[in-house]
Parts: structure tokens; sequence; C-alpha cells
């Protein structure tokens, strides 16, 4: 399967992200990809109030990227607010093309490092797996890559490849965390991981304030943990060309599902 990771650097203004989300999706599509993935926050960028932001799936956002999906002929994976019954937002992944419509709610909410995304965020409850061409892929959310057991949940339901949508803090140490957790979780569950970050918005001319803003680094991981490709910290898109057969093998030689205990 050959997909698409688009880095790129949401704004606060929801409308100009949809330029964004249309000028990818048209260069994966153009680059043969069948799955684009964007980053978490890529309806808007955190730091501001998120309420007045968020909108339900069949809102004017979603279909908007709804529509360019089914333009390009692509599925696509994007990060959007919708809103919680609690008065709070989900922190959703709108999946959508190709025949492909669902979505997945952030299950572990980012309360850490001084941030409480739990404030604002309420917390999604069900893995999610989709079927794309044939092929499984899971669903997954920034924060949730410090928790294995979803990763294992999703291979054990199937998934050969986990996306993972994320806006990424900054920090000391928290690139060389981010590079050795996509690749952990990939050898967790014998799968690819196909992580997509934020952009630094140092590299388009923002301050990145206090919030989680990204610091680019997108990657793909194999089922054996190696690098297959990555970014830097500035707006890109990168391509590649998985063999997701390989997810199988990989399990059957490392035991990592059959053998589990726990």
């Amino acid at each position: 399967m050959r997909i698409a990771l688009a880095q790129i650097s949401s704004s606060a203004d929801p409308k100009a992200n949809l330029d964004l989300v249309a000028d990818s999706v048209r260069s994966a599509a153009a680059a043969g990809a069948r799955l684009v993935v964007f980053p978490e926050a890529t309806m808007c960028r955190f730091g501001v109030p998120l309420g007045p932001i968020a909108e339900p799936l069949d809102g004017p956002w979603a279909t908007a990227v709804r529509g360019e999906a089914g333009s390009a002929g692509i599925t696509v994976v994007a990060g959007m607010f919708t809103p919680a019954s609690d008065g709070r937002v989900y922190n959703t992944l709108l999946v959508t093309g190709r025949g492909v419509e669902t979505s997945y709610d952030k299950i572990h909410l980012y309360d850490a490092f001084g941030f409480v995304e739990s404030d604002t965020v309420a917390p999604g409850a069900e893995p999610v797996v989709i079927d794309v061409d044939g092929r499984m892929i899971g669903l997954t959310t920034c924060y949730d890559v410090r928790f294995p057991a979803l990763f294992q949940e999703l291979a054990v339901r199937g998934a050969e490849l986990a996306v993972l949508p994320a806006a990424w803090g900054d920090g000391p140490g928290k690139r060389a965390q981010w590079d050795v957790l996509v690749r952990a979780r990939a050898l967790d569950g014998g799968m690819f991981v196909a992580a997509c970050d934020q952009a630094d918005p140092t590299t388009v001319g923002r301050d990145p304030g206090k919030t989680p803003s990204g610091i680019g680094a997108s990657m793909v991981a194999d089922p054996y943990g190696a690098v297959v490709d990555q970014l830097g910290a500035a707006p890109a898109l990168l391509v590649a060309d998985l063999d997701l057969d390989r997810a199988t093998t990989a399990r059957e030689r490392t035991g990592v599902l059959a053998n589990r205990r726990l």
C-alpha cells in the first residue's frame, strides 16, 4: 500500500487549515497514495478555546474534507474536534474517502508535562480498526503512543498498520522519546506505524506558544522497529510504499501476539 503523511502546521483558523488539507490531499493522490494521514488538531491548533471550534462529523469542516477526499479518490485521516455531551470536546480523527467513513476519539488524554487535556477534552472509549483496500489499519492519536496495550489490541483485531496523528509537545528529551516510542509501538504490535506530527510552527514563522504544537519528525516504522522514512521539522509530504504482509511475518517470527500472557 502506498501511503502519505501530510506534515502541516495548523493555525487557529479552520478555514485556512482546510486549504492546507486540500493541497496535501491533491499532492498525495497525484503521488499515487491510497491513504493520506494528517496530524492531530489539523482542524485547529491547540492553544485556543476548542468548544467554539468543535463541529459534528456532518458539520461544514468535516464535509469539506469529505469532499476533497471524494474528489481526489483517496482515504483521508485528519484530526478535528467534535462536541461532547458534557461541554467538553472529543479529540477526533475523521476518516473519510473511497467508501470509508468512520471516526476515532482519542482514548488517552495528555494530562502530562504540565498540560491537562482532560480539562477541555473528553476521552474516547473504543479502539477502532478500519479496512482500506482490504488491509486493516488501526487508529491512534498522539499520547496514545505511550500505551503499548492499545497497539497490541489493534494488532489482535487485525491491524497491519497503525496511524498516529500527533501534535507532539516540544521540550527536553521529547524528540528522542518520539522516535523511541513510535518504533517501540511498531515492535509491540508487529505492525507498521505511520506517525504524522504537526510541523514545527517556527519553520513557518509562528511562535510555538505554551501548548503542544508539534516538532515535525513524522515517521514510518516497520514491524521490526526500523525507520522506513522520516521527515525534518518543516512542512512536507512523506510518501512510502509499505508491504503490509510483513506484519504477519513479523508476528510469526517474534511471537509478540501468540506469546502474550497478560
